[in-house]
């Protein structure tokens, strides 16, 4: 097993703790999604409600697919779904942590002064939008770092961490002080490149900041399975597995039943309790 080194990070003013691993429950408002909750109201405050009460500690709300052969909608009509999704959001859960899953500077902006999210998601890891993190460091908001590139065939992981490794100090430099790490699993990466990584996960820790794994119905599981996204589930689970004991600190996940299961069951096998995790004041 690989321990995870201990991190808090700023959510509204308040210490969240990573000490126990944490679940972010996805909410897509959008037509062509794993998971999409695009019918209306209804279905958005349903999900929310399922995903904290299932035991959620973040809210990641998107509003502009990025799956595979997908075509991102414009930065207009990202805003306007964005707008009704998280004003559904804020009334059904007012005091939830909710992060924005966008690559667009000007969107996170709206979200974080409209709405008072808490915390930024980039699949791009500032390659869509040369704004972005400078609009980070005047949000000053925790933001999700991934690594939305391809890598070469050879040394897959170095090239990783150097690439990550670059714009952690960057950001750093610029004032973002809770940088959160996504290897990105999926994005540009072949099949064999992504379990080459989760293979050698425990050097992600190198970077010295908290570790953040989506690989929540992606293709590497059903493309090795010879299956569907629909029918990947135990796979997820079993990937979500390999990630704690590597020292995970959040799983960004569709099902936050069964990844809290497996937060309990691995923080057992450890020895630890596998409490809930709880906020701190700052």
């Amino acid at each position: 097993m690989s321990p995870a080194a201990s991190y808090s990070i700023n959510v509204g003013g308040e210490l969240l703790s990573l000490d126990t691993p944490i679940v972010m429950g996805i909410l897509n408002a959008t037509p062509d999604s794993f998971y999409r909750h695009d019918e209306g109201a209804v279905a958005i405050a349903a999900r929310t409600r399922q995903m904290l009460a299932e035991g959620a500690t973040i809210l990641d709300v998107g509003a502009c697919s990025t799956r595979p052969g997908s075509t991102p909608v414009d930065e207009k009509e990202e805003m306007l779904r964005l707008r009704e999704a998280l004003a559904v959001v804020r009334k059904e859960a007012p005091e939830a942590i909710v992060s924005v899953d966008t690559f667009r500077a000007d969107v996170a902006k709206m979200c974080v002064e409209e709405f008072g999210v808490q915390m930024v998601n980039d699949i791009s890891g500032g390659d869509l939008d040369s704004n972005m993190f400078r609009t980070l460091a005047e949000l000053g908001v925790p933001y999700v770092l991934t690594h939305g590139g391809s890598l070469g065939e050879e040394a897959p992981v170095a090239q990783l961490l150097r690439d990550l490794g670059t714009k952690v100090e960057k950001l750093h430099d610029l004032g973002v002080c809770d940088v959160i790490i996504d290897p990105g699993f999926g994005f540009g990466k072949t099949l064999e490149q992504n379990y080459i990584i989760m293979q050698n996960m425990e050097v992600m820790h190198e970077l010295h900041a908290p570790l953040l794994v989506g690989v929540s119905h992606k293709s590497m599981i059903y493309k090795l399975l010879g299956t569907t996204p629909d029918e990947a589930l135990n796979g997820t689970t079993v990937l979500h597995t390999v990630a704690l004991l590597k020292g995970a600190h959040i799983l960004r996940v569709h099902e936050v039943k069964e990844a809290m299961e497996c937060i309990k069951i691995i923080e057992k096998v450890k020895g630890r309790k596998g409490e809930r995790v709880k906020k701190l004041k700052s």
